[in-house]
């Protein structure tokens, strides 16, 4: 069985120009390493393809695989993580994790958490500001939460994310409106524990496989965001648990839930945060997960 294996390699978009942020998302060499020495080692015939233009490329000259393993996650785009499944549907070959629905619904934000809060599953308040002009019909009350609404890795998180005031909250939107070009998520903040919960398998296959929780080392700081940065120096900064049996649960079955109602397949993440009152909320979804064997979550 001979499976290709479709990647952005963050390497190639730096060298072409693009910033540390810009490519955070993307995988590196060792990832793709990894993956393939896994599936090598099941007895596998593997082929590295690379990424969309690369698929195409490949598609053209006639190449075909049994199986692609894709962990493309797109450059240009909104829908740029459905891009690679999508392609793949039109020529009929099967791939793993998500189909192009969920990637393209699933990096929006805002959408996602519409679809969540209509299935019952707790989640904070929230709205989208698409332009300048809808900061001031925000009612949520503060303290708020600001992150661009279709990224991934923490960007466009900071520390000034957490916001106090009208004028915080004008200063953050309209930076991250310039600098993203695309809708800024404002939610309620949640001032709870943070965690993320790892699942594999499709509807009633679905399950479990750990719950991690994310907690500082300097414990004095409460209000230390989980952000780009940190999150880039997460062995000076980060530690990470396996949390008490009580928070497994509440964190297992609001992941599961919420994998099932967005029809994510195959393996993803789920974050969580509790809130004052110690429920767990959905924050966001991965049906992309990192694959690093080191320093993936």
């Amino acid at each position: 069985m001979k499976i290709g294996i479709t990647y952005d390699l963050r390497d190639d978009y730096l060298k072409q120009g693009y910033s540390a942020e810009e490519t955070a998302e993307f995988d590196r060499e060792d990832t793709i390493q990894a993956i393939e020495e896994a599936l090598i080692s099941l007895g596998f015939q593997t082929e590295r393809i690379g990424n969309m233009k690369d698929l195409v490329q490949g598609l053209a000259s006639g190449r075909r695989w049994d199986l692609v393993f894709n962990i493309a996650e797109g450059l240009h785009g909104i829908s740029r993580e459905a891009q690679v499944p999508a392609l793949l549907d039109a020529y009929g070959i099967p791939y793993t994790f998500s189909d192009p629905l969920v990637l393209a619904l699933t990096l929006d934000k805002g959408l996602t958490k519409t679809i969540i809060r209509h299935a019952g599953i707790a989640t904070a308040d929230f709205t989208v500001v698409k332009e300048a002009s809808d900061i001031d019909r925000i009612s949520l009350p503060y303290p708020l939460f600001a992150k661009p609404v279709a990224e991934g890795t923490g960007k466009g998180i900071s520390d000034a994310s957490r916001i106090e005031t009208n004028k915080e909250l004008t200063a953050v939107c309209s930076r991250l409106l310039d600098q993203f070009r695309q809708p800024v998520l404002v939610e309620t903040y949640l001032p709870g524990r943070e965690f993320t919960a790892g699942i594999v398998g499709t509807d009633g296959d679905a399950r479990v496989i750990g719950v991690m929780e994310v907690l500082f080392k300097d414990s004095r700081d409460t209000n230390t965001i989980y952000s780009y940065a940190n999150k880039a120096n997460y062995e000076e900064i980060i530690e990470y648990r396996i949390p008490e049996a009580e928070a497994i649960k509440k964190c297992s079955d609001l992941a599961l839930a919420s994998w099932k109602v967005l029809g994510c397949r195959d393996g993803g993440r789920i974050d969580i945060r509790m809130d004052s009152e110690d429920v767990a909320n959905f924050i966001e979804v991965n049906p992309l997960a990192g694959l690093n064997p080191v320093h993936s979550d």
